[in-house]
């Protein structure tokens, strides 16, 4: 005999599947609000239209997906650390200042080691399709 009762998933499913919904609500209000991570977003569009078009190989598809995505967990932990710098100090004070400049430093440094991945993996390539 059937079980008229739904069947429900686990709690803890149901907590880690919130957890997904409230990472993914995070990062929608990140591009929302930051200009710097809608670039991001387009760069990664033109580099995965890139790695398409050019055919790269799986290893070159690791070090580009890895590059993007390090630049964009850094973008998102510059965003998170610049709110909650505004949330604990509202009015300027060095530090906060300077936790903010660390903070956009470490997406500088993620976003140059992605540029060189990008001219390694890409540049030879776009070369030649200009030399034809």
């Amino acid at each position: 005999m059937a079980d008229s009762q739904p069947r429900r998933f686990p709690a803890i499913l149901r907590q880690r599947a919130a957890s997904f919904g409230y990472a993914f609500r995070g990062v929608a209000a990140a591009l929302r609000t930051e200009v710097h991570l809608r670039l991001h977003a387009a760069a990664t569009l033109v580099v995965l239209g890139l790695g398409w078009y050019f055919k790269i190989t799986p290893g070159e598809w690791a070090a580009v997906a890895l590059s993007v995505g390090a630049v964009w967990c850094a973008e998102l932990m510059n965003t998170a650390i610049e709110a909650v710098v505004n949330l604990v100090s509202p009015e300027y004070h060095p530090l906060a200042g300077r936790a903010k400049d660390v903070a956009a430093g470490a997406v500088l440094v993620m976003a140059l080691a992605a540029l060189t991945v990008g001219l390694l993996v890409f540049a030879p390539r776009v070369w030649a399709l200009l030399g034809r």
